[in-house]
This record gives structure tokens, sequence and C-alpha cells, in this order.
């Protein structure tokens, strides 16, 4: 199947019992068992819910791995995957990251003995220097948040695998339509689906993908143990969401490229980081009052954290998304009071334009 057709059709695309073409909601807790031990794939919602498992499948699909997993929440995913380390070892972490993704390894998990370096894993050369013999991962957004710098996922997998440790990509912002870090040679897939996945500001939840049976049982213990799981109603608004990706990035990405070369015209962007693909652009303003001016006044575009939606959502990142991550080292990265967010949706464009220019000069 070709990937628009995967979205609707891979994993568990129907109800075995009924042929239900929408995999039901089970909203339950627990399931009848015949005899001690037996049961039909089903003990506690726990440990297994139909509908969590059909989009644990499909994700799983997706994504070209070997085993799909759904949590609470993309730092649910996260923290879980964090937990496959001990006090001692040691991650590179990319110098650009998600101000949460910072935030729950700097002020919790090293709070646990595990160390982290910030670096530019676009450099390859640097993240070659930074590998200490307690490294165990290389942790990677491309692009990333909110900078939109790209790195060589091909490489990183080379790398990590030359020094026998894993490799891990937040691939949020690019979802498996648009980018497959395991086709790179990556080992494991982070999503916050909130975002594109779910596509619609209405569930908050996040997905791993692993590619092996060690790590497929390590993170389903780790997803059973600690019990941040996603629950069948959020389970089936995300796949729900995910039928309509393509459709929706096809629209909102069109809309982002038109709205790019709109923002390098006015004299007033400073500069404009777009990494040519995606719906996600940030820009650079020439003060932070103009940005400030952007940000009280637009009127359809929505002021607001995430991403993703079908609505154009803007935030101050120094501000909002990235508030945890010490202003020296926003201000060292880029990450200043003048860059504006914007997460472009799928209204139509000149409306957006519109309204980011009575925002800006009106």
């Amino acid at each position: 199947m070709k990937f628009e057709s995967k979205l609707i059709h891979a994993g568990i695309s129907e109800d075995s019992l009924t042929g239900a073409v929408s995999v039901p909601i089970y909203q339950t807790s627990t399931y009848r068992q015949e005899a001690i031990g037996k049961h039909k794939g089903f003990e506690y919602s726990r440990t297994g819910n139909p509908t969590r498992q059909a989009l644990e499948e499909l994700i799983k699909d997706l994504e070209g791995g070997l085993a799909g997993f759904a949590f609470a929440s993309g730092l649910a995913a996260l923290s879980t995957v964090l937990m496959l380390f001990k006090a001692g070892e040691h991650i590179l972490l990319s110098d650009n990251v998600y101000g949460g993704t910072f935030r729950v390894i700097d002020k919790v998990f090293v709070n646990l003995g595990i160390s982290y370096t910030s670096v530019d894993t676009s450099d390859l050369a640097a993240v070659e220097a930074a590998i200490t013999p307690q490294t165990r991962a290389i942790f990677i957004e491309t692009p990333t948040n909110p900078l939109m710098k790209l790195t060589d996922m091909n490489a990183i997998a080379a790398i990590a695998k030359k020094h026998k440790i894993l490799s891990v990509v937040d691939n949020t912002f690019m979802t498996p339509y648009l980018q497959r870090p395991i086709e790179h040679g990556i080992d494991i897939v982070v999503h916050s689906a909130t975002k594109y996945l779910g596509g619609h500001s209405d569930v908050v939840a996040g997905l791993v993908v692993v590619t092996t049976e060690e790590l497929r049982d390590r993170i389903a213990f780790l997803q059973n143990a600690v019990g941040a799981i996603l629950g069948p109603q959020d389970s089936w608004i995300l796949l729900r969401g995910i039928k309509t990706l393509a459709l929706r990035l096809d629209k909102a990405q069109a809309n982002a490229k038109i709205i790019v070369d709109f923002l390098k015209k006015l004299d007033v962007v400073k500069k404009v980081y777009y990494p040519n693909v995606g719906a996600m652009v940030s820009f650079e303003l020439e003060s932070p009052e103009l940005a400030l001016k952007l940000f009280n006044n637009v009127k359809m575009i929505a002021l607001a954290e995430s991403l993703g939606g079908v609505e154009s959502l803007v935030c101050m990142p120094a501000s909002m998304t990235h508030a945890a991550i010490p202003a020296e080292r926003r201000n060292a990265l880029g990450i200043t009071d003048s860059l504006v967010r914007l997460s472009v949706g799928i209204e139509n464009v000149d409306d957006i334009i519109d309204d980011i220019k009575q925002a800006l000069f009106g």
C-alpha cells in the first residue's frame, strides 16, 4: 500500500468481532478470564487494551518499526524511553530541543544520576567528540524546535552503531508522512502525538516505536510497570486523527511555503527558519516590541502553546514553549524575545497572511 492508504488501513483497522471499520472504544479496565491463565489476549487495561493496541500497531506500521507503544503524553513517552538508562550513564542531546524535553532531562533525570551533554548534532565531529565511555544514547530532534536545524540521521545512526549506543529521534514535527527515521538506521522514534498525528488540538498523547526485540521487551515492561498509558477514548481520537494526516499536512505544508515567501519579503523580518519541508515556520522580527505587537494583535491565528492542529497557532518560544531553558542558553542559541514560532494551519492561506499583516502593521 502507498502511505496515504496505510494511514487508513495499516495496523488493526477494523474490529475482528463485528467487522466495524472504526475500531471500537473498549472502555473497560479488566477482562473476564475463562480460567486461571486462560484469557483472550487481554487481562488488565494498563497492560493492554484493544483500542490502544490498534493505535500501537498503526504507528508501528507507519514508522516501519518492530513495535509501537502509546502513552498519556509526549513527555510520558520520552520519560519512559529515558528510563532505559540508569544512574552513572550519559546521553547526548541536540542543543536546540523542545523546552519540556530539556526540563525533564535537566530537572528530573539528572537528579536520578543520568547525565547529559547538549551538542550541535548537525556537527558530526562535535557529536563524536562528546561521546564518553558512559554514553548510552544520542537523542536528536530534526528539524529542531524552534530553530529548524537539521541533523543527518544516517550519520547519527552510523555513529551510534559504531559506539554501540542507541539513537533516538523525536519525529513530532515531520511525522512518518514526511520522514521515517528508522529507514535511516535510527533505533527509537518518539512522538508527541498531541501535535500533527492527532491534528485537531483535542487530545494529548505520546508514541514510541522501537526496532529490536530487546527494546520492545524493555519498553513494554516499563509501560506496564510505570503505567503512563493512553486511555481507550484518547487512543480512538488519535486513530481517527491519523487517518487524515496526509490531507492535513499537504495543505498545511503548501500554506507554509507561501507564508515563508511572504515573510522573506518583509523588511521587519530579519531571518526566516524553515527547512523547506513541513508546516512549522519560525522567524525573527527586528525587535521584541514588534514581536509583542504581533502576539497581542493576531485575530484568527491563536496565540497558544502546542502545534500541528488544523488551526494556525503562534507563540513566543522564549517565554512559552522554551521558558524552562535558562535565558543565557536561549540567547546563545538564538531563541530571543524577537523570535516567533508559527504552526501553519489549513485555513485559506490569504487569511493567514492578512492576519499577520494586520497584526504587524494595522
